[in-house]
C-alpha cells in the first residue's frame, strides 16, 4: 500500500502498530495525516486495534480512518461493530482503492464514499460498494516500500518477498480461497519469476539483502499456470549470480515435493522449507480436505532429509473431533519425523477461522462458541478437554513464549541452516552441528513421550484423585525446559564464538 501511495503522488509512512500506542501517537501528530489506515488480518489482534482507535480518538485525532485485510474484508459488519471509530472498510485488495480514497478525502466533503471497494456506515446501515476487478498481473504493482532490514543470522538481513497471491487448495480451516472467491478474482496469481528474481537482485544490491523468506500461502512449486515457473526462476538466479549469494525459504504440500526439482532448487539457494502437514492421520487429512496422505507427507521429508534441506511444518495436533485415539497416533507420527532432532516438534490448537468450512459445520451442529471473542469448541470427550488445558499450562512456556524451547530451538536451526550454506568448509561446525541435534532429539522425545504418558493418565480418569501424580509431571516439565533452553543457548554461544574467532583471523 505504501508503495502504490508513492507511485500515485501520495506520501506514506510505515507504522509497526506493535509500538507502544503513546509512540504511535506521536508519530501520528507529527505527521498530521489525512488517513490512518489499519491491517486487520485476523481476529486475534481486534482487541488491540479497538484500543489502539478509541486511545487516538481520545487524544484529539480526528482524521479519517480505514481499515483492511483479511478480516477486514469478509467481515465489515463486524468490525464496524467492534470498531466504531471506522470511517471506511478497504475491502479486498487496495492497490487501486487505496490512492482513490485518499485522493476522495483530501478534497473534502462526501465524495469518499464513492469510492468501490469500501464499506460506510450511513444512517445506521453498512453500505458495501460495487468491487472493482482484481488486478490480475501483478508485476504491474511496485515493488514494495520496506522498514529497514533486520539481521537473520550471522549478520544476514532478510525480507519477506511473493511470488504469488491465493491458493489453488481449499483446506477446511483456510479461508483464503473464500477470500479471493467473494473478490471476484482467480483463487491463483503468479508474478513472472524473472520479475521476482529482480526485486531479489534489488533487494541483495540496495539493500544488502541475503536471506529470502517467501510467504506465499503456497509457492509455485507445480503450477498449472505457469508450469516451467521453478526452471525459469532458478535459470535467472543463476544468470544473475544470485544463487551464489542469496537463500530462501518458501511453503509447499509435502505431495508437492519431487527430487530433482528440489535438487535445483537447493543448488540455486533454497535452503529451508515449510511444509503444510497438518495431519498424521489419513482420517484426519480427509477431514481437513488435504487431498493427501500420511505416505505422501512421509516421502516429501525423506527427500528434503535426503538433500539435506530443513523444514517447518504445520501441524494440527488438536481439532474439533480430536479423541484420545486420533491424538495418540497424532503423537506417533510427531514422533516419527522428530526424533532424530531434525526439526523441532511443534503443534498446534484448531482455530475455526471465520467464513471456512470448518466453522460453518461448527455453527450447524451448535458446538461453535466464543472465548475472548475467538471463535472455539469442545472436545468430544470432556476428558480431552481437561487434557488439553492441563497439556497448555504445562508446556506454554516451552511452546510459546519467545525464550521457549520450541522458539530458541527454531532460532538456534535458523542459524545452522545460515551456517550450513556460508561456512560449511569449516568442519568444527560440525560438532556443534551435530551436539544441537542431539538436544533437539533429546527434548523432541521429551515433549511428545510426556504428552502422550498423559494422555493415557487423564484417558483412564484418574487425575481427579492424585494430584500429586500431576504436580510432578509440571516439576518434571518446568526443569527439562530449563535444562534444554540452557543446553541450546549455551551451544549456540560457542559457535557464534567460534565463527567470530574464525572470521577475525581471516
Amino acid at each position: 500500500m505504501s508503495s502504490i501511495l508513492v507511485k500515485s503522488g501520495i506520501i506514506s509512512k510505515i507504522v509497526d502498530f506493535r509500538k507502544k500506542k503513546q509512540l504511535i501517537l506521536k508519530t501520528i501528530k507529527k505527521i498530521d495525516p489525512l488517513l490512518v489506515g489499519f491491517s486487520i488480518l485476523f481476529e486475534n489482534y481486534i482487541n488491540n486495534f479497538i484500543d489502539l482507535t478509541e486511545y487516538l480518538r481520545s487524544k484529539g485525532i480526528s482524521c479519517h480512518f480505514t481499515a483492511g485485510g483479511h478480516y477486514a474484508s469478509l467481515k465489515p459488519e463486524d468490525l464496524f461493530e467492534s470498531m466504531p471509530h471506522l470511517d471506511s472498510i478497504v475491502r479486498f485488495e487496495g492497490e487501486y482503492t487505496l490512492p482513490e480514497l485518499v485522493k476522495y478525502v483530501s478534497s473534502g466533503g462526501e465524495d469518499w464514499k464513492k469510492t468501490k471497494n469500501i464499506a460506510y456506515r450511513q444512517n445506521g446501515k453498512i453500505i458495501l460498494n460495487t468491487l472493482r476487478p482484481v488486478e490480475k498481473d501483478l508485476d504491474k504493482f511496485p515493488f514494495p516500500a520496506r522498514l529497514p532490514l533486520k539481521q537473520y543470522a550471522f549478520n544476514k538481513k532478510f525480507a519477506t518477498i511473493l511470488a504469488g497471491r491465493g491458493c489453488i487448495h481449499n483446506c477446511s480451516f483456510c479461508n483464503t480461497r473464500e477470500f479471493y472467491l467473494q473478490a471476484s478474482g482467480p483463487v491463483k496469481r503468479i508474478r513472472k519469476p524473472e520479475m521476482v528474481v529482480k526485486e531479489m537482485e534489488y533487494l541483495y544490491k540496495k539493500r544488502g539483502c541475503s536471506v529470502f523468506l517467501f510467504q506465499d500461502d503456497d509457492f509455485p512449486v507445480k503450477s498449472k499456470l505457469m508450469p516451467d515457473w521453478i526452471k525459469v526462476f532458478c535459470i535467472e538466479l543463476e544468470r544473475t549470480r544470485l544463487n551464489k549469494k542469496v537463500i530462501w525459504k518458501i511453503a509447499c504440500r509435502p505431495d508437492e515435493i519431487e527430487e530433482d526439482t528440489f535438487l535445483l532448487m537447493k543448488i540455486n539457494g533454497l535452503f529451508q522449507v515449510f511444509l503444510g502437514i497438518e495431519d498424521g492421520t489419513n482420517v484426519g487429512l480427509r477431514r481437513l480436505n488435504k487431498h493427501m496422505t500420511v505416505e505422501m507427507s512421509l516421502n516429501g521429508i525423506n527427500i528434503l532429509r535426503k538433500l539435506k534441506i530443513d523444514f517447518d511444518y504445520g501441524f494440527i495436533l488438536f481439532q474439533p473431533l480430536t479423541t484420545y485415539k486420533s491424538l495418540n497416533e497424532n503423537l506417533d507420527f510427531l514422533r516419527q519425523i522428530c526424533s532424530d532432532g531434525y526439526t523441532p516438534a511443534t503443534f498446534l490448537r484448531l482455530i475455526p477461522l471465520y467464513e471456512t468450512r470448518i466453522e460453518r459445520e461448527l455453527i450447524d451442529t451448535g458446538k461453535l462458541k466464543y472465548s475472548d471473542g475467538i471463535g472455539d469448541y469442545d472436545f468430544p470427550e470432556e476428558s480431552m478437554n481437561w487434557y488439553y488445558s492441563f497439556i497448555t499450562d504445562c508446556f506454554t512456556e516451552w511452546l510459546r513464549y519467545p525464550m521457549g524451547v520450541e522458539n530458541i530451538s527454531k532460532w538456534a536451526r535458523n542459524y545452522f541452516s545460515v551456517y550450513m550454506h556460508y561456512y560449511n568448509d569449516r568442519p568444527e561446525g560440525i560438532k556443534f552441528y551435530r551436539k544441537i541435534r542431539r538436544i533437539f532429539s533429546e527434548s523432541n522425545l521429551f515433549l511428545l513421550d510426556n504428552m502422550k504418558e498423559l494422555s493415557d493418565i487423564f484417558n483412564v480418569d484418574p487425575y481427579k484423585e492424585d494430584k500429586h501424580l500431576l504436580e510432578s509431571f509440571v516439576e518434571k516439565i518446568k526443569s527439562k525446559h530449563d535444562y534444554y533452553k540452557n543446553e541450546i543457548i549455551n551451544t549456540m554461544a560457542k559457535l557464534l564464538s567460534f565463527v567470530e574467532d574464525q572470521e577475525i583471523k581471516a
